[in-house]
Formats: C-alpha cells, sequence, structure tokens
C-alpha cells in the first residue's frame, strides 16, 4: 500500500530516499499511533474508575497518580464522616456504623481507624497491618493532618493518611483516619500500563512490519530478476535481457549488471570468431603450404628419376624448388608475424625518419623488384623540404610490401602497372600505391582489412595467401597511429591509401 502510494504517477523513489522515509516514518508513526492509544485506552479506564469507584470528574493525571486517584476514592467516606462527626459525634462510637463505612472503604483499598483520646476505638483492619500506621498517627488537631488532601506515612506504613478531628458529647478529643494503602496501584491502573506497553509492542512491530513490507516489495522483483540473470550467467546463458525497472540503485545495478552481461557475450562472440578464425587460418596456411610442397616432391622426384637431364632442365627445377621453399618461408614468417601482432607482441623500433630519403629508397628497391616481374612501377613524392615522420622502418617498409604483393596476387593485366605516390596533407603524410589490377567489388571493399577475409572464396590455389596480409597491414598502421582505407574500381585497378602523422618539434621556451 505504501508502495502504491509513494511510486504512483511515474514518481520514482531512490532506495536512498525510501530509507530516509522508512526512517522518519518508524520514528513518527508509533508517536501518533501511542498518542491514540493512550487517549483511547486512557477515557477508557478512566470511565471504568469513575463507574468502578464512584469519583467524577477523574483526568489523565489520575491515570499516572495512584495517589490523586486514591484521594479522591474516599472523599465521599470523609466527607460524610466529617458531617457526622460535626452533627452527631456519638455515632462516630457506634460499631455498627463505623463497619457501615469501614466496608466500603476496603472495596476501595482503604480502612477507617477511630481514636478517642489516646484509645483506638476502632480499627478496620488487623492490628499487624496496621502497625505501621498505628506508630506514625498524629496528633488532635495537628497542623499537617487538617489538609483535606491527606498525608503520606512513608516507612513500613506506604499510606495515605486523612484526619477528621472533632470532639465527642463528654468533650473528649476524637480523631478519625481514613487509611489507604498506596504501596500498589489500583487495578485499572495496572490494566492500563498494561494495555499500553501492549500496544507499543504492537505499533512498534506493525510500523516495522510496514516498512520492511514496503521496502522490500520495492526491491524483491529487481533482486529476483538479477539472481535469475546471475544464475543464466553461471550456466553461460547470456541470450536474454536483463531491463531495469526503475530509475534508482537497483535499476544502476541492473544496468551494471546488463552491461557485464553484454560484454561477456560480446567476449564470447568474439572467442568464437577468434577459434573459426584459427582453425580458417591453419586450414588456409596448410592449404598454401601443400602446394608448394607438392611441387618440390614432384621435382626433386623429376630430379631422382632423372627427367632433368639436361643442365637447364636441372637448373629450371632447382629455381623452381627454390622459389617453392622461399613462398613456404614467406608463409611461415606472415603467421610467425600474425602471432605476434595478436598477441600484442610485434617489438616496434620506432624512429625520427625523413620522408623524402626513406621513400626515395623503398621506391628504388621495388623498381628493381617489379621489374623483374615485368611490372611497370612509378613513383611521386610531393612532399617538400625536410619533413619527417616517426615510425618503424621495417614494419613500415612491411606494409608497402604486404600492399604490392597483395596487387600481384590478384593482378589480371598481362602488364602490370604500380604506382606510389607520397602527398602532404597538413598533420599527416599520405602515402597511395596505385594498381591495375582487376580492382575489388563493392561489397568487398569494407572487408577486405578484416582478418582472413578473401574475395576469391572459392580458394583459387594459384593465387595463394593466408588472408591476413592485409589485416596485418591495418593492424601496423594503426599502431603507427594512422589509418588506412581503400578505394576501388572493379576491371580498372585499386588505391590503397594510409597515413602516418609528420613529426613536429615542441618548441622549449626558456
Amino acid at each position: 500500500m505504501g508502495s502504491q502510494i509513494l511510486e504512483k504517477d511515474g514518481c520514482i523513489l531512490k532506495l536512498k530516499t525510501k530509507l530516509k522515509i522508512a526512517f522518519v516514518t518508524l520514528i513518527t508513526l508509533p508517536i501518533l499511533l501511542t498518542s491514540l492509544a493512550v487517549f483511547g485506552f486512557g477515557m477508557y479506564q478512566i470511565n471504568v474508575i469513575e463507574k468502578t469507584y464512584d469519583i467524577s470528574e477523574a483526568t489523565y493525571e489520575s491515570l499516572s497518580n495512584s495517589v490523586q486517584i486514591m484521594n479522591r476514592m474516599v472523599e465521599k467516606s470523609y466527607k460524610e464522616l466529617e458531617e457526622i462527626s460535626r452533627r452527631n459525634p456519638q455515632k462516630m462510637e457506634d460499631a455498627t456504623y463505623l463497619e457501615t463505612i469501614n466496608a466500603r472503604l476496603q472495596k476501595k483499598s482503604s480502612y477507617l481507624l477511630v481514636r478517642k483520646g489516646n484509645t483506638i476505638v476502632y480499627l478496620g483492619t488487623s492490628a499487624k497491618e496496621a502497625d505501621g500506621v498505628l506508630h506514625q498517627l498524629p496528633t488532635y488537631k495537628s497542623h499537617d493532618a487538617t489538609s483535606e488532601n491527606g498525608m503520606y506515612l512513608g516507612g513500613e506504613a506506604e499510606a495515605l493518611l486523612k484526619q477528621i478531628d472533632f470532639r465527642y458529647e463528654d468533650d473528649s478529643e476524637g480523631s478519625a483516619f481514613i487509611v489507604t494503602d498506596v504501596s500498589d496501584m489500583i487495578p485499572e491502573v495496572r490494566m492500563f500500563m498494561q494495555d499500553m506497553l501492549l500496544a507499543v509492542i504492537v505499533i512498534l512491530v506493525m510500523t516495522a512490519a510496514l516498512m520492511v513490507f514496503w521496502i522490500h516489495r520495492s526491491i524483491a522483483s529487481s533482486i529476483e530478476r538479477m539472481q535469475v540473470a546471475a544464475d543464466n550467467i553461471k550456466e553461460g546463458n547470456l541470450d536474454f535481457h536483463l531491463e531495469a525497472e526503475a530509475d534508482d540503485e537497483l535499476g544502476a545495478l541492473c544496468n551494471s549488471l546488463e552491461d557485464m552481461r553484454m560484454r561477456l557475450k560480446s567476449s564470447a562472440e568474439e572467442k568464437l570468431v577468434y577459434d573459426r578464425e584459427s582453425k580458417e587460418l591453419i586450414s588456409n596456411i596448410s592449404h598454401d603450404l601443400k602446394t608448394p610442397i607438392t611441387a618440390i616432391k614432384g621435382y626433386v622426384e623429376g630430379i631422382m628419376d632423372g627427367v632433368a637431364d639436361t643442365p637447364e632442365k636441372m637448373d629450371r627445377y632447382i629455381r623452381t624448388i627454390y622459389n617453392k621453399a622461399n613462398e613456404m618461408d614467406r608463409l611461415i614468417n606472415e603467421l610467425t608475424l600474425y602471432s605476434k601482432i595478436d598477441t600484442n607482441r610485434i617489438p616496434y623500433n620506432f624512429a625520427t625518419i625523413p620522408v623524402n630519403a626513406y621513400f626515395g629508397d623503398c621506391a628504388e628497391d621495388l623498381s628493381l623488384e617489379l621489374e623483374a616481374k615485368n611490372v611497370d612501377f612509378s613513383y611521386s613524392n610531393y612532399v617538400e623540404g625536410d619533413v619527417k615522420i616517426i615510425a618503424d622502418a621495417e614494419q613500415l617498409k612491411r606494409v608497402i610490401n604486404n600492399i604490392i604483393n597483395n596487387s600481384l596476387k590478384y593482378m589480371d593485366k598481362e602488364k602490370g602497372v604500380i604506382h606510389l605516390s607520397v602527398k602532404d596533407v597538413g598533420d599527416f603524410i599520405q602515402i597511395e600505391l596505385e594498381d591495375n589490377g582487376k580492382g575489388i567489388a563493392a561489397k568487398d571493399l569494407p572487408n577486405i582489412f578484416d582478418r582472413f577475409y578473401r574475395t576469391d572464396a572459392s580458394r583459387n590455389s594459384s593465387k595463394g595467401g593466408s588472408g591476413i596480409g592485409l589485416s596485418i597491414v591495418r593492424k601496423i598502421i594503426e599502431e603507427h597511429g594512422g589509418k588506412i582505407w581503400a578505394t576501388s574500381k572493379e576491371g580498372t585497378g585499386t588505391i590503397m591509401c594510409f597515413v602516418i602523422r609528420k613529426y613536429q618539434e615542441v618548441p622549449i621556451n626558456e
């Protein structure tokens, strides 16, 4: 009920606010309910006291002051004795009359005691019970005894004493005492105290239970859902969605648990992809290694069988075996490099490199290599001045070689053409490698830098390669703080572009 009231109309209370409300409620509600209980039980017991003891105008103060109640209880008997002693003092020696008065007083935890001179002429209780009172009886016409409210006798007596002084017809001094036992409270006051104690306990228990129920109701659902989510995660089931029911602390915890689930699921999916790619890599490498190994075995068998019976044939067979061995070595080196890249263990040696000198040397080396492969190579440099970059010279050369090898792999023209351009584009140096190969389809272009992605899905063995060359290129460029992309047109060719940030000296202010 409390939760519905506090959370209706879209008003969501945070757990911290709920605890504050519960704290205030645990203080104020018991006080309010206890006040109502005091009023209710007090009114009931006051009515009972008035009817039982034939008194009027009892107040709440009377419930907390037993002496005052007891004083009021014997007030009528006191006034009657006072009137009789004044009008007919001889009746104070009438045992029948005194016994009647005493019988009424005993119903009110009191008794009558009459003294004539120094002699007790009537005692409404046992001498043993009255012993403490008898030793403390005030004298005739004593100052303190004239009060209508009486006087308190302490010690063993613990009694309220109301005294009426008069004179008998023979002019002897007489005193009537109404003695009320105040050692214990009257049953109605005791009952009131018991009722209030029970009421306070019930109020505290009910208030605490209400607050616990409210808070439990507001958090139980979220905790139960998070428990189910945790059990699912423990069992490895990550295909579920945990949505926060409220924008509070538990909602934030739900969101954190959902983030953890998504991260775990992403990690699990990445592991599946990694395992699949690793299997694909093994399959690719096995396939690509099998081709040169088969060729080497064939040529070696030809030599052993005497097929290479001329020096020219023998030279051609040996060169072919050598080239195939180099191809195997390149595949193994590529796999080793990929393993290092995948575990972030490439030993980069960054240094400040002059752009013009470095790419001039690269162009010279590439020109010789590509000329031997019947490929036209050209070089353009649009960078002026002594511009430098920070890079690993060896790894940057690997990037260029991998891109060119990829171009040669998919070259479909009788005369291949590759052009290297170096441009100044502000804070970066942009390198472009353009070929006249068969180009890349638009649907394949966004994926060519992904691991193991090959546009030749049929795996034409004549192309070779493990499918990780361009993924290595992207990894190296990104580790240099650069970016790589490609543009292509099928049947025309492809342009591979990447940028490397310039080296800029920071002036030191003296």
